[in-house]
C-alpha cells in the first residue's frame, strides 16, 4: 500500500464517512453493484458541503483489494468530463470506501425503457460516452491506452443535467498505444450480453472489445430495452444476435423503441443504427474506432437537431408554397421529409432555377447561366447540376439576373460558378483555383478585380463578386464579367450560373482568442481543476525553458492554455480545450538562410523572426517528433506572419504547392475584399464577414495567420511536411519582399 502515498491528499477518515451516511443507514442506500453497496451523503469539505456517493467494498461479492486500488489509480490519472470523478477514498478499520462525485439521476439502465428520455437526450448521452471511451483509447505519452472491459448501461451514470459519466474501472486494463492485443487471458471477464464474443472465445482483449460493448448500449437506447431478458431470476435470452439480424434484414422497424419512434428523424436513426451495427460486428477488423464512432454519433445528433431548428426558423407555409412550384412533383409525407428535400435542393422554372435551404432556414438561390448570361453559346453539360451551361470566351459576358425567393434581412454573397478550359491540358491541371476575373455593375464606371476562387467538391469554381443585405425576396442585378485575364490563354469558360448564397455568420477571430474567452468563462466557473488538467501535466511543466510558478490547479490550467517556451526557447507549447498538445516552431527551423534577414521583434515569442529579402517563392520543410504531438490527432498547420508595409505586393492569391497534391491551392496573405452593395448600389470595400478556407485571420497578438494544410499524426505522433508558396501572380507583379514570418503553429482540430 506504499504506492498510495501519492494519493494521500485524497484520503478521508471513516468518521466523516459515517457522519455523512448516517452510519451507512438504509435511507442513504442508493444502489448495489459487483463492488458492494453505494450510499449518498453530504461530505464536509474545505470549500463547503457537497453531495457525494460512497461505494463500500464488500469482499463477499468477488471484488477486493486489487480492484479498489486500481480504481484509485485509474481515476486519478484519467480525467475527462464524461468519466466519473474520484474525490476521496477511505481505508480504516477493515473498511475500504471510494468517494465519487454524485450522479443524481443514477445509472443509465434505469431509463432505457423510459419514454420520457427523448431521442435527442439519448443521442447526447451516447456522444458523451463515446468521447470518454475515445479519450481512454487515444493515449498520450504518459496516458496509456485504457480498455474499460465492462462497458454497460449500469456503469454509465447521469448527473442532474443528464451528462453521462462512465464509471467502475475495477476490471480495466492499461497497455501501450501501438500494441494490437493488450492482454491475453485464460478466463475472460465481463457482463453477459455486453462482452465481446471474440474476447470470450480467444482470450484476446483489445480496444475493439469496448467498441462491441458500447455498440450493445447503443442498441439498448435505440430499442428501449436491455440486451438480456430474465425470468424467475434467471437469464433466459440475450437479444444482441436478434438485433444484428434485424438490421441485416432491413427489419429495424421491428426493434426500434415504439414509444419514441415518432421523435426519431429518419436520417438520424439511419446514421445511428449504422454505426451501432458496425460496433457489434462479429469481426474485430470491421468494427469502427471510437474516434469514428464519435464522429458518426455527432452527425446523428446534428441530423436530429437540424429539423427541430428548421421548424423554428423556416416559414413552413412559404416552404410548402415553394415546393408546390417544383419542376418535378415532390413527394413528402411530413415536415421532416419536406425539409430534407429542401436541404438537398430542388429545381424550379423548368429546371433553370436551383433552390435550397440552409440549416438556419435561409434560402439559397442559383440561376442557370442559360437564363441570365448573354454573349455565349448554350451547350449540354454532364457534370453540372443544370442540363445546359453557357460557353463564353475570355472576351467576357453580361449577366442580367433576378431573384424570386431570397430570405429578407439576410446578407447574401453573389457568386459566379464556372469552369475554365485551357489550350494546354497540363496548365488546366496545374492552375487549380488560381484564377481571377474583373467585373462591374452596369451603372459603375470602373471594374473590380477578384481572384478569390474556391473549388466545389464537383470541380466547379466559385468566385464571390458582391455582398448585399436582402430587404425583400426579389432583386435585380446587371453585371459585366471578364472571367480571366491570364498569361496562359484559355479557349473558353463554361458558366454554370449565378448563385445567391447566405453568408455564414462567422468572424475572423483567431482560435487563440476564442480559447482565451472560453478559458476565462471556465476560470470563473466552479469546476474540478484537477480533472480539467491533462494527465501528463507534470511532464509538460518539466519541458518549460523557464521555471513555472503556480499555487492552485486553476492557475496551472490557465498557464497551460496560454502556453510557454520549451526546448531552450526554440518552441512554444500550449494545450487545447480538448487537452491536446498545440505548439509553434520558429521560422529559423524551416526557412533557408540565404533568402531571409534574421532580426528580433519584441512582440515575437521567439528570439528571431525572418524577413524576406526579395523572393517570389519560399519553401517550408519540417518534421515534428512524437513528444510534441498528440498521437492519432488531426492537426491544422498555420503560417504566423506579418504582411509587408506595401500590401499591394501580396494582394492576390498565393499558389500553395504541397508534397501530397499535384494541384496548387490558392491562399491569401491579405484578406481579399468583397464589394458591398448598399441601398443606392453604393459600395464600400470591406473584409468578408464569413470564414473562407485559405483566407487569413488577425490574431489577438497582432500577428496574422493562414491555414496551409491539415494532417493526422501517426500512432507515435509524428508529422512531416513540405510545401512551397509561390508569390508570382498571374501578371508577375508582386513578391514576398518585406514579409515577416514568426513561425508555424500546429493546432489540434
Amino acid at each position: 500500500m506504499s504506492f498510495l502515498g501519492e494519493f494521500d491528499h485524497l484520503k478521508i477518515k471513516l468518521q466523516d464517512v459515517k457522519l455523512a451516511t448516517d452510519d451507512f443507514g438504509r435511507t442513504k442506500l442508493i444502489g448495489r453493484g459487483g463492488f458492494g453497496q453505494v450510499y449518498k451523503g453530504e461530505l464536509s469539505l474545505p470549500n463547503g458541503r457537497k453531495m457525494v456517493a460512497f461505494k463500500r467494498l464488500d469482499r463477499r461479492l468477488g471484488q477486493g483489494n486489487p480492484e479498489f486500488y486500481k480504481e484509485i489509480m485509474m481515476l486519478s490519472k484519467y480525467k475527462h468530463e464524461n468519466l466519473v470523478s474520484l474525490m476521496h477514498y477511505c481505508i480504516e478499520d477493515d473498511e475500504m470506501i471510494l468517494v465519487y462525485e454524485y450522479a443524481s439521476r443514477g445509472s443509465l439502465d434505469r431509463y432505457i425503457g423510459d419514454a420520457n428520455l427523448t431521442w435527442s437526450q439519448r443521442l447526447k448521452i451516447c456522444v458523451g460516452v463515446a468521447r470518454a471511451l475515445n479519450f481512454l483509447h487515444d493515449p498520450t505519452e504518459t496516458h496509456q491506452r485504457l480498455i474499460h472491459r465492462d462497458i454497460k448501461s449500469s456503469n454509465i451514470l447521469l448527473d442532474d443535467k443528464w451528462t453521462p459519466k462512465v464509471s467502475d474501472f475495477g476490471l480495466s486494463k492499461a497497455g501501450p498505444a501501438n500494441q494490437l492485443h493488450t492482454y491475453v487471458f485464460s478466463n475472460a471477464v465481463g457482463t453477459p450480453g455486453y462482452c465481446d464474443p471474440l474476447y470470450f472465445e480467444t482470450g484476446f482483449l483489445s480496444k475493439e472489445s469496448d467498441v462491441y460493448s458500447f455498440g450493445v448500449v447503443l442498441f439498448e437506447l435505440m430499442c428501449g430495452k436491455m440486451c438480456f431478458e430474465y425470468q424467475n431470476g434467471r437469464l433466459t435470452q440475450i437479444l444482441v444476435n436478434n438485433w444484428r439480424k434485424c438490421y441485416e434484414e432491413n427489419r429495424l422497424d421491428e426493434i426500434v423503441f415504439r414509444d419514441i419512434k415518432k421523435q426519431m428523424q429518419s436520417d438520424s436513426l439511419s446514421t445511428f443504427s449504422r454505426v451501432a451495427y458496425r460496433c457489434i460486428n462479429k469481426s474485430r477488423e470491421e468494427r469502427p474506432t471510437m474516434a469514428e464512432v464519435v464522429k458518426e454519433l455527432e452527425i446523428a445528433l446534428e441530423q436530429q437537431e437540424v429539423y427541430k431548428n428548421l421548424e423554428k426558423k423556416a416559414n413552413l407555409e412559404e416552404m410548402i408554397k415553394i415546393a408546390s412550384q417544383a419542376t418535378a412533383p415532390l413527394s413528402y409525407g411530413s415536415h421532416e421529409q419536406l425539409f430534407r428535400l429542401l436541404l438537398k435542393g430542388i429545381f424550379l422554372d423548368d429546371g433553370t432555377l436551383w433552390l435550397s435551404l440552409n440549416k438556419n432556414g435561409e434560402i439559397c438561390e442559383m440561376v442557370s447561366a442559360t437564363k441570365c448570361v448573354s454573349w455565349g453559346v448554350r451547350e449540354l453539360a454532364e457534370d453540372s447540376r443544370f442540363s445546359n451551361v453557357v460557353m463564353c470566351t475570355y472576351n467576357g459576358f453580361k449577366v442580367k439576373v433576378f431573384t424570386r425567393f431570397l430570405t429578407p434581412h439576410v446578407t447574401y454573397t453573389i457568386n459566379i460558378v464556372f469552369k475554365i478550359t485551357f489550350q494546354n491540358s497540363e496548365v488546366e491541371k496545374s492552375i487549380g483555383t488560381y484564377v481571377s476575373c474583373t467585373y462591374k455593375l452596369d451603372n459603375d464606371t470602373h471594374y473590380l478585380y477578384s481572384s478569390n476562387a474556391n473549388m466545389r467538391e464537383d470541380g466547379w469554381l466559385v468566385i464571390p463578386l458582391y455582398q448585399f443585405t436582402s430587404n425583400q425576396k426579389t432583386h435585380n442585378f446587371n453585371i459585366t464579367i471578364f472571367p480571366l485575364l491570364l498569361n496562359w490563354h484559355s479557349t473558353q469558360c463554361s458558366v454554370e450560373g449565378i448563385e445567391f448564397r447566405p453568408v455564414e455568420n462567422e468572424t475572423h477571430e483567431d482560435p487563440e482568442h476564442k480559447n482565451t474567452k472560453d478559458m476565462q468563462l471556465t476560470l470563473n466557473s466552479r469546476i474540478n481543476w484537477e480533472k480539467k488538467l491533462p494527465a501528463e501535466y507534470t511532464d509538460l511543466i518539466k519541458w518549460s525553458t523557464y521555471s513555472i510558478q503556480w499555487t492552485t490547479k486553476k492557475e496551472l490550467y490557465s498557464i497551460l492554455r496560454k502556453g510557454f517556451l520549451i526546448d531552450n526557447g526554440e518552441k512554444w507549447l500550449s494545450i487545447s480545450k480538448s487537452m491536446k498538445k498545440r505548439f509553434m516552431i520558429p521560422a529559423t527551423e524551416f526557412l533557408s538562410n540565404e533568402k531571409w534577414i534574421w532580426k528580433s521583434l519584441p512582440e515575437s515569442r521567439f528570439k528571431q523572426v525572418g524577413e524576406s529579402r526579395d523572393s517570389d517563392e519560399f519553401s517550408v520543410t519540417f518534421e515534428i517528433k512524437s513528444k510534441l504531438l498528440s498521437p492519432q490527432t488531426t492537426y491544422s498547420c498555420h503560417l504566423i506572419y506579418k504582411p509587408p508595409e506595401n500590401h499591394s505586393l501580396i494582394e492576390g492569391p498565393i499558389a500553395l504547392f504541397s508534397q501530397s497534391s499535384h494541384f496548387p491551392r490558392s491562399i491569401y496573405l491579405i484578406v481579399p475584399h468583397i464589394a458591398i452593395i448598399g441601398d443606392q448600389t453604393s459600395r464600400e470595400e470591406l473584409n468578408p464577414s464569413h470564414k473562407i478556407k485559405g483566407h487569413p485571420k488577425v490574431r489577438k497578438d497582432g500577428w496574422m495567420e493562414v491555414e496551409l494544410w491539415e494532417d493526422t499524426t501517426d500512432t507515435i505522433g509524428t508529422i512531416r511536411a513540405y510545401f512551397t508558396l509561390n508569390g508570382m501572380d498571374i501578371d508577375g507583379e508582386y513578391n514576398f519582399l518585406g514579409l515577416v514570418i514568426q513561425g508555424i503553429e500546429l493546432r489540434p482540430l
